[in-house]
């Protein structure tokens, strides 16, 4: 388990797994002023009222919920969004209507997942020439043959 400090500025409770072998946590929308209209191809910044501090080593990572992109098309405009360790402002999820409907963000409303993840700093080594594979250079669609 991983202790993460985290400020909650929204009146909703701290996101939760949903179950035991969940990878993300749900974020909800932190919306006081009301619901948010989201139109056709419409984007826009949802608030979380969620602030954290991860350790240095890690990344929370803001992916789409599959049932809101499944039942009414919302998505994330930068999928995934990363936050960096020494990010301290509040959360944000940059959501984007991929359909044709109007739709309606709520108060509460669970509107992204969130992905806390271990990376690697890497350290570049020039060179001009790179190790041999099977695949090689083939680029898209190249292993679907």
């Amino acid at each position: 388990m991983l202790t993460v400090p985290v400020i909650n500025s929204s009146r909703h409770p701290l996101p939760e797994y949903q179950t035991a072998h969940a990878a993300g946590l749900d974020l909800r929308a932190d919306l006081p002023a009301g619901p948010l209209t989201l139109g056709p191809l419409e984007r826009m910044l949802v608030p979380t009222g969620l602030s954290l501090a991860l350790p240095m080593g890690y990344e929370a990572q803001v992916r789409p919920r599959s049932g809101l992109a499944y039942k009414h098309g919302i998505s994330i405009v930068n999928s995934p969004g990363t936050i960096d360790a020494d990010y301290r402002g509040e959360i944000s999820v940059l959501l984007v209507n991929l359909s044709n409907e109007v739709f309606t963000v709520q108060d509460g409303e669970r509107i992204a997942q969130l992905v806390v993840a271990r990376h690697e700093t890497i350290v570049w080594q020039p060179t001009e020439l790179l190790t041999e594979t099977v695949r090689g250079a083939d680029g898209y669609g190249s292993t679907g043959k």
